[in-house]
């Protein structure tokens, strides 16, 4: 019928007192997969009025990026793209792009779009 708590991976469950508890919805504080950073890009984006600033770790690029962009969607998808074709190119392929963000101010006076995906990127074919 029901898979006993041995049988349930460690992070799908808590236990209490031999009690096996149901999973917290939306729990953040753990991961459902491990980051594996020879295939992860991973950027971190400072948002203003002015400018953005974007830091990213790009795998198999022995720097670390870091550009000043306009506020523009379209110009950090380039930029992002940009960055995982030097992956490739150093002979890795990106399975994930991970983005942090930081929005100033007045990220309500303009900026709300920056957090809804206006793209998505996709892996290279090899």
């Amino acid at each position: 019928m029901g898979r006993t708590a041995r049988e349930l991976a460690p992070s799908s469950s808590d236990r209490t007192d031999g009690v096996l508890t149901m999973p917290k919805p939306n729990d953040l504080s753990r991961s459902p997969v491990a980051l594996d950073e020879n295939t992860t890009l991973i950027a971190v984006i400072e948002m203003g009025l002015a400018s953005w600033l974007i830091a990213g770790r790009v795998p198999g690029v022995n720097r670390r990026p870091l550009r000043k962009l306009n506020p523009d969607p379209e110009a950090l998808l380039t930029r992002l793209h940009r960055w995982r074709d030097e992956a490739i190119q150093a002979s890795r392929m990106i399975t994930r792009v991970a983005v942090a963000y930081e929005a100033g101010r007045g990220w309500r006076d303009g900026f709300g779009h920056a957090s809804r995906p206006t793209s998505s990127i996709r892996p290279a074919s090899p």
